[in-house]
């Protein structure tokens, strides 16, 4: 079944411009170098599966004049990947009378529903909240017609998940990438990972790093996201192998689901 993958954010959690930063890539002119936090859109048939809701969301939403979501995947609860679940409001009223699923590992689930307290809670309950569901992950998702498996991933100290969809793989946020997970990245078109900056982060993996994965995984196609002020988009882009490349914000890419 054909897919089109959108990237709404390619950026780190503080986004590209950062806030009161003026190096060259915050002020940059090329609009690839403008990065919202990270997040991504999977279409397929008349279907539409959000992968983290940023606090970036609305901005992304109607950039991409997305019209409809239909299921959310949460990789895990950092703010940058959680933070516009209630500017999913307007597409979740059109699933009354029912409510827009969101999935993630138990943990995440826990603190989600807590963290979103006047949400889920009934004690909070009043006019205009977002009307949707946390349902745990636990293994492999079908949606619509197409299946999702989360992919372990080492986030710091963090276990978090990645999602595998057909032969496109969305890992964000990773420092390490567990050996048993390799066996899920077979025959990938498309490989997303975290490539942060050059410079080794506790919690996040670099651009050599990343393309030491690259030549593990043998993706047809690799992108690299998450990606912070330290890499200019056309100067990177030259360093990198021709199947290798930053995203951006806005990309769109088909693929078998």
């Amino acid at each position: 079944m054909k897919a089109t993958l959108t990237v709404l954010g390619s950026g780190t959690s503080m986004g590209v411009p950062t806030i009161g930063c003026d190096c060259a890539v915050c002020h940059s002119r090329d609009p690839h170098d403008r990065r919202t936090r990270p997040s991504v859109l999977i279409e397929y048939d008349r279907y539409a599966v959000l992968i983290d809701s940023t606090p970036d969301f609305r901005e992304q939403a109607i950039r991409e004049n997305i019209r409809r979501i239909d299921a959310v995947l949460y990789t895990h609860t950092h703010a940058d990947h959680i933070l516009g679940i209630d500017d999913l409001r307007p597409l979740s009223f059109l699933h009354k009378p029912n409510k827009l699923p969101l999935y993630a590992r138990q943990e995440a689930a826990e603190f989600i529903r807590t963290m979103f307290r006047y949400i889920f809670d009934a004690d909070y309950k009043f006019g205009g909240l977002p009307l949707v569901e946390l349902r745990a992950i636990n293994g492999p998702l079908e949606l619509f017609g197409a299946s999702f498996e989360p992919v372990d991933l080492i986030h710091g100290e963090t276990e978090i998940y990645g999602f595998r969809f057909g032969s496109a793989a969305y890992l964000t946020d990773h420092s390490q990438i567990p050996e048993s997970s390799f066996a899920k990245l077979d025959d990938l078109d498309i490989l997303f990972l975290d490539a942060l900056r050059h410079k080794p982060h506790p919690t996040h993996s670099t651009i050599e790093n990343s393309l030491q994965i690259v030549e593990r995984v043998k993706p047809k196609r690799a992108f690299f996201t998450h990606i912070c002020h330290d890499l200019a988009h056309e100067a990177t882009n030259s360093s990198l192998p021709a199947h290798v490349r930053l995203s951006y914000d806005g990309l769109k890419l088909d693929f078998e689901i």
